[in-house]
């Protein structure tokens, strides 16, 4: 008998109440749900499928690989029939659908990657959720009555904003490249399943995250790798492009509260209340780590700006008044002390590599 399929066995005996598909949980956003769904929830079980892109990162779940509630199969959600298989397997209740193409600045990438996973990705798993869970339109198989399919989408569907304002549920979709057309398609698939077959839906989308376990390129990420490298920290355009930051385990929090008490067919942002440019927050990482690692000098002085051809989007900004007013969430982590531990985090991570550098 094989490992996966004791745990199988382990999982049936166990009084397991929900087995979720969980895709792209090697991702950043992904990955924190794991840890933060299997402490949350004990008797839930997590079946994670990951195709491997440079986005995913295996040692992001190293300390949850021998969980008896967590396993992971290296599976595309473009092939429908693996999809189909790991439902009917594993007999699953719900899904968290994170995986996505999301690499449009790289144009070497095909294209027709973005349509065939975020589109028809997401279309795949729809189907494999229907055939799993109902009889037929409306009509759930016994055992499937409560069964959710939680689609993770982004903000970045609708597209850029001016100085004031910001997006709300009503707002409308206005994608401006490919990653975030193909998203807003895959947006209003999930929602036709919900029309069409009463598919219990929900979608949720979220401003710029940021925390431990983000890819290396990313921009925090960055900023802390080339400060402890004495290297020119880059910032691209003039600095002046704005974000709101939501730190990645409040997501994660709001994620839960949604899937278990979100409205089916409902939409529901998710911000942070921080807005920062992106010099601003260039500049916090700098102060924080001229007292956590002092030079010489400040590392403000290692700032540079450099231009980007694939920098959009100068604002995006949240109103999450429906989530707190329906479901009563808001973000509890400030912006300073959760910069701090991210901080934290990455530079303890890059030591950890300077010394295995210096023992190799």
């Amino acid at each position: 008998m094989t490992y996966k399929n004791r745990q199988i066995i382990s999982w049936r005996c166990r009084m397991i109440k929900k087995t979720i598909l969980v895709t792209g949980g090697l991702g950043f956003i992904g990955s924190n749900f794991i840890h933060y769904c299997l402490t949350s929830n004990p008797d839930y079980a997590i079946v994670n499928i990951d195709s491997m892109t440079d986005a995913a990162n295996l040692d992001n779940l190293t300390a949850v690989e021998m969980n008896p509630r967590y396993t992971y199969h290296h599976i595309d959600i473009r092939d429908a029939d693996a999809v189909k298989h790991i439902f009917r397997q594993y007999q699953i209740t719900d899904v968290v659908h994170f995986a996505a193409e999301t690499r449009f600045s790289q144009i070497a990438h095909p294209m027709d990657l973005f349509h065939e996973t975020n589109v028809k990705g997401t279309h795949n798993l729809l189907e494999a959720a229907r055939d799993l869970w109902q009889e037929g339109p409306f009509q759930p198989k016994e055992g499937f009555a409560d069964s959710r399919f939680h689609h993770i989408s982004t903000v970045a569907v609708y597209g850029s904003l001016e100085k004031e304002g910001k997006f709300t549920e009503q707002s409308e979709l206005a994608p401006t490249h490919l990653f975030s057309r193909s998203k807003a398609n895959a947006d209003r698939l999930v929602q036709e399943y919900y029309e069409e077959y009463g598919l219990n839906v929900v979608t949720t989308a979220s401003s710029n995250n940021y925390g431990p376990l983000q890819q290396e390129e990313k921009f925090i990420p960055t900023l802390v790798r080339k400060a402890l490298s004495h290297e020119e920290i880059p910032v691209h355009g003039n600095g002046q492009n704005t974000r709101d930051w939501l730190f990645v385990l409040d997501h994660c929090a709001a994620i839960d509260r949604v899937f278990h008490q979100g409205r089916k067919g409902e939409r529901y942002l998710i911000g942070g209340n921080t807005e920062k440019s992106n010099i601003e927050v260039a500049h916090a990482v700098c102060n924080y780590l001229d007292e956590l690692v002092p030079r010489p000098y400040s590392y403000n002085c290692m700032i540079r700006f450099v231009d980007d051809p694939y920098l959009r989007h100068n604002r995006y900004a949240v109103d999450a008044t429906k989530l707190k007013q329906e479901l009563g969430f808001t973000p509890i982590q400030p912006f300073d002390t959760g910069l701090w531990s991210t901080i934290d985090w990455y530079a303890e991570k890059y030591r950890r590599y300077d010394v295995l550098r210096m023992m190799g």
